[in-house]
């Protein structure tokens, strides 16, 4: 499918058969998307000076965004990839044509489908702005409503460092995000970003794209610190338990994208990369690559603080879907769970789906739940050294022992939850 991405005045008439994405600004017919005018009138509102480079990234990420809104999975040969081919207006058209491949290569990595990526000029600049202010705080942090980031921000903060918090507007967590902001460290200054991706037709609900628009998000947030305006590097936190991180298949039929790949080692490399190329000076970091959820909870510098709201996070892949409650049976809720008996603390969150290990009609269908089951009676046959291999063969991670370590652990953990349940 092929999506024409920019100012509402772009056209491309030598392009057909091609949806038209008005990019920051609204749609000019029910045939067209739309992407990113709330986020752009937001940053003009806080009158926040984001670097040029950085507002084209987003350009793209909106562009991507919308494209895995648009184009459904079930549409294509194999039921799941997509040949995606995005014609975008920005700013440098040139500088982008050279990091084509490299763009082209994360998303394929990210998402499992084949992407052509196209740049022309007239894309939108980044909001002129007469006052500007340039934020004190001498890091970002991704604040997304969910316990990793709730305990990263809380870790960071008790450890002495200054977030600028940024969240991702999504329905059912927007209230949490503020709620978080405001309470650790005495009140984080917070910016709430929403991308607003609409497209005409059926959204294709994977999503595999979403972590790109809450990470370009974080670069253009980073490029509004003063540290960042007096030439400084700025450190951008995406807080995130390592077990979720790398994702590993937990069975033949659960590869690549099945499992998400929003903060994986390799894709965080190969946008490290891209950032670099662009001269962006906004360094990545997941403090907790190398730990479980659960350690991530026995370690947090401030348990007084993550007893009180720990509960209130969410976890769930599925929480929409469920009426804005976890249905306690997909893998980040397992996990989540499983993290809650290593901490030792009483879970109170609710879960539609209490009992793992029941057996009727209603519970037979928990795919994940058995995936989990297949995963821990593998590695009891067979040892976990082929298949954790697998899952850490790329070529940018380097810390392969921590990271198998920490895969260990995760399914060790996971194991003690599967017992309480008598899942068999």
């Amino acid at each position: 499918m092929k999506l024409i991405c920019g100012p509402a005045s772009f056209k491309l008439p030598n392009v057909s058969q091609a949806l038209c994405v008005v990019l920051y600004g609204k749609a000019q017919s029910l045939k067209q998307g739309c992407a990113g005018e709330a986020a752009r009138s937001e940053i003009l509102r806080r009158r926040l000076d984001p670097a040029p480079r950085s507002w084209d990234l987003l350009s793209i990420a909106l562009s991507v965004v919308t494209a895995d809104f648009a184009v459904l999975r079930d549409d294509s040969p194999d039921g799941w990839t997509r040949e995606i081919e995005l014609h975008i207006a920005v700013a440098e058209p040139d500088f982008w044509s050279q990091q084509k491949k490299a763009i082209e290569a994360a998303l394929g990595f990210l998402t499992t489908d084949i992407w052509s990526l196209n740049f022309y000029p007239g894309g939108d600049v980044q909001p002129s702005q007469k006052e500007v202010v340039h934020p004190t705080e001498n890091c970002v942090v991704l604040l997304s409503g969910g316990l990793d980031s709730l305990i990263g921000t809380i870790d960071l903060v008790s450890g002495g460092l200054k977030p600028f918090a940024i969240s991702q507007t999504v329905r059912g967590d927007g209230e949490k995000q503020i709620q978080f902001a405001e309470t650790i460290g005495g009140g984080l200054n917070h910016l709430q970003l929403n991308h607003n991706a609409s497209s005409p037709g059926s959204d294709e609900p994977s999503q595999r794209a979403r972590s790109l628009i809450f990470l370009a998000f974080g670069v253009v947030a980073a490029t509004c610190l003063q540290q960042y305006h007096e030439g400084g590097r700025v450190p951008l936190y995406m807080c995130e338990n390592g077990f979720i991180a790398i994702n590993p298949p937990l069975t033949s039929g659960r590869i690549g994208s099945l499992s998400t790949r929003t903060a994986h080692p390799e894709f965080l490399s190969r946008f490290k990369f891209i950032l670099e190329a662009a001269g962006l000076r906004v360094d990545i970091q997941n403090p907790y690559e190398e730990k479980t959820k659960g350690q991530m909870l026995l370690d947090c510098k401030d348990q007084n603080l993550l007893k009180k709201y720990a509960v209130h996070s969410t976890s769930c892949g599925r929480f929409q879907r469920f009426n804005y409650h976890h249905c306690g049976r997909c893998v980040p809720c397992q996990v989540r769970r499983a993290a809650f008996l290593t901490w030792d603390k009483k879970d109170s969150t609710g879960y539609v789906h209490d009992n793992l290990g029941k057996k009727d009609k209603e519970h037979a269908g928990f795919d994940d739940v058995r995936a989990v089951a297949i995963a821990l009676a593998a590695a009891r046959a067979d040892g976990t050294d082929a298949w954790l291999d697998q899952a850490l063969s790329y070529p940018s991670i380097s810390n392969k022992k921590g990271l198998k370590d920490m895969l260990v652990r995760g399914l060790a953990e996971l194991e003690v939850l599967h017992k309480v349940y008598k899942v068999t």
